[in-house]
């Protein structure tokens, strides 16, 4: 049984002031086996950051399925409790964007091993572990206890990645995780999510750089922008 079977998944929003809804894509089908990788493709507009959106249950899907093979048993994504979608996001469903929100007066170290402290690692095992993501993502030692609040762009990112891919999820969506990071970054990157696949981690992605994830893909949807159609293409 695949990790993720998702069944003509359809989003549509409504636009008050037009009195009509806006087609974003429709009848979005395929299959996410454990430790897969899937590259979402097409052009601007076509609706990729609201399949994953839609996936992570941020937005509520229009009609489809969304077939999860939780540790607690089959869940669907589109159609689940608010409480079971928190549960799964904070034990086995991770998004990764290339904004950070960070809290005021929290530090960059604490963000990092905030969700790792949320799953039971103790205080200094997750600090220790923090420290090793804040390192291999680049950001400067003196940073590390100050506010990301304060943190350039390219800083507040490193601290974006590290925090999101510190805690390995069993399903991982990375929304253009890659904009406007630099090479050496995006090469650190690219390492943790080889490392989160040989676990066995499963990853749908759209990438502003796909060039640099190319060898970890094994499949890939593409939704074309009339948004009346999904091409599937596999290997």
């Amino acid at each position: 049984m695949p990790l993720l079977q998702v069944e003509s998944l359809t989003k549509r929003f409504y636009i008050d002031h037009l009195k009509r809804e806006i087609a974003v894509f429709a009848d979005v089908t395929f299959t996410l086996e454990k430790g897969h990788f899937m590259l979402v493709g097409g052009a601007n507009g076509a609706g990729k950051s609201s399949l994953l959106r839609c996936l992570f249950r941020s937005y509520i899907p229009t009609s489809g399925r969304a077939l999860f093979a939780a540790k607690q048993g089959m869940i669907d994504l589109a159609r689940a409790a608010d409480v079971d979608i928190a549960l799964l996001r904070r034990e086995e469903l991770g998004f990764v964007t290339q904004f950070l929100r960070p809290r005021p007066r929290v530090s960059a170290l604490e963000l990092v091993a905030e969700p790792l402290v949320n799953g039971g690692t103790d205080w200094d095992t997750a600090q220790e572990q923090a420290r090793g993501m804040l390192a291999s993502f680049g950001l400067k030692v003196e940073l590390w206890a100050a506010y990301p609040t304060t943190f350039s762009g390219g800083e507040q990112q490193k601290v974006n990645l590290a925090r999101a891919l510190i805690a390995p999820r069993r399903l991982l969506l990375l929304d253009e995780p890659t904009a406007s990071l630099d090479a050496a970054t995006r090469q650190s990157l690219q390492s943790r999510l080889a490392e989160l696949k040989g676990q066995g981690v499963a990853m749908i992605g759209v990438f502003h750089h796909p060039e640099d994830i190319l060898h970890l893909i094994d499949d890939e949807i593409h939704l074309t922008s009339t948004h009346e159609e999904v091409e599937h293409v596999a290997d």
